[in-house]
């Protein structure tokens, strides 16, 4: 009993730590397009700009896109 219970305790301990580790987010903004999105990468060239306040670094999707409404840049067209 206690062997399966470890096993089983492994298996969601398995899933759930690469869901965690998965826990950034970036505002970003595409300077031909003009337009932003949240991406779960900090983007390494040069064609999209970090536009998160400060570089903030988001926790969550949900976190970003309510941060993303008060981004003027997002806005300005």
């Amino acid at each position: 009993m206690n062997g399966k219970l470890l096993v089983a305790g492994l298996l969601v301990v398995g899933y759930v730590l690469p869901a965690a580790a998965q826990s950034t987010y970036y505002i970003v903004r595409n300077p031909t397009t003009r337009h932003c999105e949240i991406v779960d990468q900090r983007p390494a060239g040069h064609t999209e700009t970090v536009v998160s306040p400060d570089g903030v670094v988001y926790k969550t999707h949900v976190e970003a896109e309510g941060a993303m409404k008060t981004v003027k840049v997002c806005h300005d067209e």
